[in-house]
């Protein structure tokens, strides 16, 4: 190939849509977050807690070797100092840390023949897997991370996942040093007993927590972007970093694919500075379609995080026309509306009531209905809790499946949780107006902004004005009318509901 020399790195497939191997170019970009100072001084320490691949260190040790050459001109004390003074790792499991190993020391074993350092005595060096397990409760959970016991009590040739910095390793412990900076990609979830997706559960934000613990003066990671709207086991996480002002920076990628290729998450990724002794509002990078836009906001200006800086006009421009209106957040139902669930068995006779679109309107027991909003006797307008299903690039223009999807119920009926009552009246003629605004892309584009991932929930309309009393039809050129939507803003609008 003429010379051409490749980085390994840039070739190695993922282990799992769990553990995603960091590209070279996406790390160097969560490094060049950081004070170029920091890879001048003989004293920073750095920790990536969860190596895969080791590009991390790699990187790292790379801009130690360069920010240190006028102050240690001896190149092998220069490379003896900085691997075994400050660059550490914890693996992932026996394979990562091999792979670490070999990235880092350019031989599998720190103390090997072929390493490029001559200091350590010992193979592993700085990049180690302390032996840990998980801790079970007596519900078959692990205390540190939430497993399944059924699914994660294996043999002990096989991998347990019981990654060591969430099950009790202390790495300042581990290596009698405190660390200055933490970076890193953390695994994103465990199969919570039925595979991947909806039913895995998210770890990520444990990583996180845990190196907030350490207090380091810079932390960096990059995670799924879920947390911006909550989520399985991610409400007080989120609510938690909404609310950190020493977040100073956060670069939110709406499809995944943009830093790692190949790869599906659902919602887009984001990684984050995190400044242990600097508070202030968030520099908020937003990444679409080869575009960049910026905005520095508080992250906590809204209950829910809108991720897309170009929409945070909009969106303030329709609350200060609509300040005296509520939001339909107060009228679109909660879970399970009439308190029947999805799994629930239809019968041959009893209530009227709609299950998911294959099964349509069948049957349920009459005691087994609830009605505590008093809306089972009026006509309703329901819509799937997953209108966006299998769409995860959220970077492209998203589809709302309300009109084939969504139904026009009757007095007397009622619906299971696969559906959310978006209204209730005493009329059908108020129902299908309310449908006509609903279905208009500003009010699509102003739910869109609090979505994450593909179920919704009420809190999803918070941003959608009520208008209290609908007659006639809806259109989007009279909401752009009574709202003062301009042309470049409905440009934007329209470019991102399909």
């Amino acid at each position: 190939m003429n010379g051409h020399n490749p980085d390994i790195l840039t070739c190695l497939a993922n282990l799992s849509a769990d553990e995603v191997f960091t590209p070279p170019k996406l790390a160097s970009a969560m490094l060049d977050l950081l004070p170029p100072d920091l890879f001048r001084r003989p004293d920073t320490t750095f920790l990536d807690p969860f190596c895969k691949s080791g590009v991390f260190l790699r990187e790292i040790a790379r801009r130690l070797n360069d920010g240190l050459k006028d102050q240690m001109p001896d190149e092998q004390a220069r490379i003896n100092h900085i691997l075994t003074k400050q660059v550490f790792g914890l693996a992932t499991g026996e394979l990562t840390a091999l792979l670490s190993r070999r990235s880092l020391y350019c031989s599998k074993k720190a103390d090997g023949k072929y390493s490029i350092a001559t200091a350590f005595t010992k193979p592993d060096g700085n990049v180690r897997l302390p032996k840990t397990q998980h801790t079970w409760n007596s519900n078959g959970r692990c205390e540190s991370c939430g497993a399944n016991r059924g699914e994660y009590d294996r043999d002990e040739t096989l991998e347990a996942y019981a990654y060591p910095f969430i099950h009790g390793i202390d790495p300042t412990e581990e290596f009698n040093v405190t660390f200055d900076v933490i970076v890193g990609n953390p695994p994103y979830q465990l199969s919570d007993g039925g595979g991947t997706g909806t039913s895995a559960r998210p770890i990520y934000h444990l990583f996180i927590q845990q190196a907030k613990k350490l207090a380091p003066q810079y932390l960096s990671m990059i995670v799924p972007s879920r947390w911006f709207a909550g989520g399985k086991g991610l409400d007080d996480f989120r609510s938690e970093m909404l609310a950190d002002d020493r977040l100073r920076k956060l670069v939110d990628f709406e499809s995944a694919t943009d830093v790692f290729p190949g790869v599906d998450i659902a919602g887009g990724v984001s990684y984050f500075l995190w400044d242990r002794d600097s508070n202030g509002p968030c520099e908020i990078i937003n990444n679409a379609e080869g575009q960049s836009y910026s905005t520095t906001r508080r992250l906590n200006e809204f209950e829910i995080f809108v991720r897309s800086s170009r929409a945070i006009p909009i969106i303030h421009k329709i609350i200060a026309a609509t300040k005296s209106v509520g939001r339909l957040s107060d009228v679109v139902s909660t879970r399970q509306p009439f308190g029947i669930d999805s799994t629930y068995k239809p019968r041959t006779d009893g209530v009227p009531c709609w299950f998911i679109q294959r099964i349509g309107r069948q049957f349920v027991s009459a005691k087994d209905v609830t009605d505590t909003g008093k809306i089972l006797k009026k006509w309703k307008l329901l819509i799937p809790k997953a209108p966006i299903a299998g769409q995860t690039d959220f970077s492209k223009p998203i589809r709302f499946y309300y009109d084939e999807n969504t139904r026009i119920s009757k007095p007397g009926e009622c619906c299971t949780e696969s559906w959310l009552v978006a209204c209730a009246f005493s009329s059908a003629e108020e129902v299908l107006s309310f449908k006509s605004y609903l279905f208009t892309k500003i009010v699509r584009f102003l739910t869109l902004q609090t979505v994450i991932s593909q179920n919704m929930t009420r809190k999803n309309f918070a941003f959608v004005p009520d208008l209290g009393h609908y007659e006639g039809s809806y259109s989007d050129e009279m909401l752009r009318n009574r709202w003062g939507i301009t042309a470049d803003e409905w440009a934007y609008i329209d470019s991102k509901i399909g």
